[in-house]
């Protein structure tokens, strides 16, 4: 570790992600979602993976989840960005793409949240915004947020920015994020790396240190 004024300031990946003040963000492995990444059963396995090695390590794990509201519920903001998903001519023709309970805004069956792990709604692509998300990190201590999932272009990016700007330190799992539009989505991580906010690793490279912390305790 750094040292600076009393506070200790990670120097690696490792030093970065001690369990106990960690948790993983896993966004948006919705059904209807992942019908629009190409490189879905990729992105998949590498998730997967990296939830297993976080429930493992005994890792504070929260999923996302983007829903939406009724039409006659949307504001200014939402009837625009609809309409510009959607391709639109008019906000009166802006349907409400992910119900709550619709079946294609459900997670992935093979990565249901076990009984000690949340569901986060939001109409937000930052997962902080409007969620109580920072309040229960802040209160158990949490300093590190490491973010698997989709898409990179649309919601993880905004939210490792924002995660940042919170005073944590964000940790990109690269190959188990998957993007819409791939060239939009290097765009992203390349935007990400220079900014240097954030830290970029691997599957491979978060499983062994999480893997490593184990044996310590």
């Amino acid at each position: 570790m750094d040292e600076r004024s009393g506070l200790a300031v990670p120097r690696s990946l490792e030093e970065a992600c001690d369990p106990r003040r960690l948790a993983l963000l896993v966004y948006d492995m919705q059904i209807g979602i992942l019908e629009q990444i190409g490189e879905r059963d990729r992105v998949v396995g590498r998730v997967t993976e990296v939830v297993g090695a976080a429930r493992a390590a005994g890792v504070r794990t929260y999923f996302l989840r983007h829903v939406t509201l009724p039409v006659e519920l949307m504001g200014i903001s939402q009837l625009r960005m609809w309409r510009g998903w959607q391709r639109a001519e008019r906000a009166a023709d802006v349907v409400s793409p992910f119900p709550p309970d619709a079946a294609h805004t459900q997670l992935l069956p093979e990565l249901r949240p076990t009984d000690r792990e949340a569901v986060v709604d939001k109409i937000t692509m930052s997962a902080f915004e409007g969620t109580w998300l920072d309040i229960a990190l802040r209160d158990c201590g949490i300093t590190t947020v490491a973010v698997v999932g989709v898409a990179m272009e649309i919601g993880i990016e905004p939210t490792v920015r924002h995660a940042a700007d919170l005073g944590y330190i964000p940790v990109v799992i690269t190959d188990a994020c998957g993007a819409g539009d791939a060239e939009a989505g290097e765009r992203s991580l390349a935007a990400l790396r220079f900014a240097g906010d954030a830290v970029l690793t691997t599957a491979e490279e978060f499983r062994s240190v999480l893997s490593r912390a184990s044996t310590r305790t």
